[in-house]
């Protein structure tokens, strides 16, 4: 297994499509996410934009993992890593950059939607790196997760 990790580029989108309806828990098909304005078009126009910016984890060749965050609104979009790469670091690696990227460009209080339900791995995932409820639910359930300020300074002061 030869992981490495880069900024997302235009050529990374379909690829990011496929790793998205793939993954374990929360899977979201390429068509079902065109319901919500998310296609291969409206994606490279945010990344052209500089609006929106991502990076990746590729096994070789293959992307087996991305994250996303807008810089507008400090929202980390999304996180998906294949099921057969879980527990490897991959989606913390993944978020740090993001949020280290959502920090750089102002955002002061990054934040994203995740379920409620602690069956599902990212409740817990995203609890454990500081990301805490800040009382605001979406109309589909999800919560409102908000990083808290110290967080990332913390696990880089744990990290070698």
């Amino acid at each position: 297994m030869e992981l490495t990790i880069r900024e997302t580029q235009p050529g990374d989108i379909e690829d990011m499509f496929s790793v998205r309806a793939r993954t374990r828990q929360n899977p979201i098909s390429k068509e079902r996410l065109a319901t919500y304005g998310i296609t291969s078009e409206s994606s490279a126009a945010n990344m052209a934009s500089g609006k929106v910016r991502g990076w990746a984890c590729f096994d070789g060749a293959a992307l087996v993992g991305f994250c996303n965050g807008d810089c507008t609104t400090g929202e980390v979009l999304v996180l998906a890593v294949l099921a057969e790469y879980e527990g490897l670091g991959i989606g913390k690696r993944l978020l740090s950059h993001v949020v280290t990227w959502l920090y750089s460009v102002g955002s002061a209080q990054p934040w994203l939607a995740a379920s409620p339900d602690p069956g599902i791995r990212a409740h817990g995932f995203y609890r454990s790196l500081g990301w805490r409820h800040s009382g605001q639910v979406l109309e589909n359930g999800d919560e409102i997760l908000q990083l808290q300020s110290n967080a990332l300074e913390h696990r880089r002061q744990r990290e070698p």
